[in-house]
């Protein structure tokens, strides 16, 4: 297991830009967190994997050997958040459960989700979609004390992002895209939907994973589905429309100007 666990220099190099140079100490010391953390919750690590933000162990749990997934991120308020968000949907079938979490760890322990295939490799339809953006509606209101902050704070955060990277000209779109995500209805934000992070789950239902959570307008979790694709304004118009006339509450209008802040940091 020792190898497995170990972070790959790429992963390190990436985490850097993403967590700064001191990522380099948590990168050393995960293999001892990996080890505590299958010794507390019974698992035995058999493949290594992850995102932008975490790594992602493949884990069989008990004596059946049911498959689960460690999720290990440097940022504990990551883990938080996360946490906060996966229990808000905990009765909705259209999101991966969460089993454990220690989030001063930065710790989440999660469910398999067979099949598992990632939508951007199958493709998907509008009521799939729309069934998806329905489940994650249903947590309407921010809960006392929560951990997750306003959208305001996650938009803020993606153009910091993408000029860190490189972008520039994303002056007037950051500012648009703030002006949306101070107005609107709350409901929780999923916040990093997009086709790698659905999956395709029992009886074929769209699930979503790995949310990036926070409180603000819902619309924002269809941004990345309707640009997906579109040949062009009067296109995209159609199947605003035709999305909306499936999810109660979603507002044409502000998609389509929230489409129009981002589309330059999805396309």
């Amino acid at each position: 297991m020792e190898e497995m666990v170990r972070v790959p220099p790429e992963v390190r190099a990436r985490f850097a830009v993403r967590f700064g140079a001191g990522v380099a100490d948590w990168c050393d010391a995960l293999p001892a967190l990996v080890r505590e953390l299958a010794g507390r919750w019974g698992l035995e690590v058999v493949a290594a994997g992850g995102g932008g933000t975490s790594r992602v162990f493949r884990c069989v749990r008990g004596v059946g050997g049911a498959v689960v997934w460690l999720k290990l991120t440097p940022e504990p308020a990551i883990a938080r958040e996360e946490a906060e968000a996966l229990r808000a949907w905990a009765a909705v079938p259209s999101v991966v459960p969460l089993l454990a979490a220690d989030p001063a760890a930065g710790a989440l322990l999660l469910a398999d989700v067979p099949p598992g295939t990632p939508v951007r490799r199958l493709g998907w339809s509008l009521p799939e979609l729309a069934a998806l953006l329905r489940d994650l509606r249903s947590p309407a209101a921010p809960e006392e004390e929560s951990a997750l902050r306003p959208l305001a704070d996650r938009v803020g955060f993606v153009f910091d992002l993408a000029g860190r990277r490189g972008r520039t000209g994303l002056a007037a779109h950051r500012a648009a895209a703030l002006e949306l995500a101070s107005g609107g209805p709350v409901g929780l934000v999923h916040g990093d939907l997009h086709p790698s992070n659905v999956l395709s789950g029992p009886g074929g239902r769209l699930v979503a994973i790995d949310p990036r959570p926070s409180w603000g307008d819902p619309d924002f979790d269809a941004v990345d589905w309707v640009l997906a694709g579109a040949p062009g304004p009067e296109a995209l118009r159609e199947r605003i429309a035709a999305l909306a006339a499936l999810v109660p509450g979603l507002s044409p209008e502000r998609l389509h100007a929230w489409c129009r802040a981002l589309a330059p940091l999805i396309g």
